[in-house]
């Protein structure tokens, strides 16, 4: 497994500080964030996912703890829209160039808004997906906030 993925070069470019951790993916898990959070040996609370969605037809990037659901109508709502819904698996991997199960909000192909909930500004360090499959960054919450030109909001559900 590689540890050099286009969002570990995002975060590089962005002189972020992170460590990178890989664990043993299960490509039949329910849940892939929960199964990371238990592979890593962490708390799924700081373990946050990242969703594609499309807000009014738009390309949207949520970011929230594994262990949570995200409400469209506040993810909707945080970006100014009316909408939302979950983006199909192969518009969302065609769109980030990752595949499901790898997708970071860092190094996607096109940069498209981003939404991270709010509480995870509440942890010193939180992981989010490193590119592949297996393979998580972590680091501190605000500065990946900051690095994504992300907006904090509750988009909890």
């Amino acid at each position: 497994m590689s540890r050099t993925t286009r969002a570990t070069q995002a975060l590089d470019k962005a002189r972020l500080a992170y460590a990178v951790h890989s664990y043993d993916y299960d490509p039949n898990a329910e849940k892939v964030g929960m199964q990371a959070a238990e592979g890593l040996g962490v708390s799924a609370a700081i373990v946050l996912k990242t969703l594609m969605t499309l807000v009014d037809s738009k390309p949207v990037c949520a970011v929230l703890p594994s262990d949570r659901e995200v409400s469209m109508k506040k993810l909707a709502a945080a970006v100014g829209g009316k909408s939302a819904q979950m983006m199909k698996p192969a518009d969302a991997e065609r769109l980030t160039g990752y595949v499901v199960g790898g997708i970071s909000p860092f190094g996607q192909k096109k940069a498209v808004p981003t939404v991270m909930e709010i509480t995870a500004l509440d942890h010193p360090r939180v992981f989010l997906n490193g590119g592949q499959r297996g393979l998580q960054v972590e680091g501190d919450p605000k500065d990946f906030l900051a690095a994504l030109k992300a907006k904090a909001a509750d988009i909890l559900g």
